[in-house]
Order: C-alpha cells, then structure tokens, then sequence
C-alpha cells in the first residue's frame, strides 16, 4: 500500500508515492546519527524490485555528506523534503 505524502518547496505542491517500506528507511535515519557504512549494512538491495534506497535518493528525501575521506564514514540524513514527507506520514 502506498501513501500519497504532498510537500510544499518553492511555491509548488509536489505530490510523491512514498511506500511504507521508504517511510521506514526515514524514520530509521531520522531515529540518530547514521553512517553511509551502516546505512548500507542495514538497507542495500540487489533486488530490483525492492530499491527504497535509491528511491529515497532519486525523490530527494535523504542525503550523504561528510565523510572525512571516505565514503563509508559519510554522514546520511535526511532533506527538507524527507523530514516533511515523514512528519506527514506520522
């Protein structure tokens, strides 16, 4: 089943399908400091029917930043966009 969440950036309603296991992900990300290397561990996929991950980066609703050098240390977090589509999903 899935969700219709609406945001609201730069003057524009924005309409997305965001699926209970995307909202999840968000709510995993958003419970504390998450590291690209964990969130890895816990979420890749090699299944093509099942890509919350690379879903949630193509709609904009996370983030990875940081890092110190490598990529596995890099912070994920969630965006604006992340942060309202899961506030209005709870």
């Amino acid at each position: 089943m899935e969700r219709l969440a609406r945001t609201l950036f730069g003057g524009y309603a924005v309409a997305e399908m965001v699926g209970p296991l995307a909202l999840e992900l968000l709510a995993w990300i958003a419970g504390g400091p998450r590291t690209y290397g964990e969130t890895m561990e816990a979420w890749r996929s090699h299944c093509p029917r099942q890509s919350v991950w690379e879903d949630a980066l193509d709609q904009g609703l996370i983030e990875i930043s940081g890092g110190g050098g490598t990529v596995e240390d890099a912070s994920v977090t969630l965006t604006d966009r992340g942060r309202a589509v899961l506030s209005e999903a709870s």
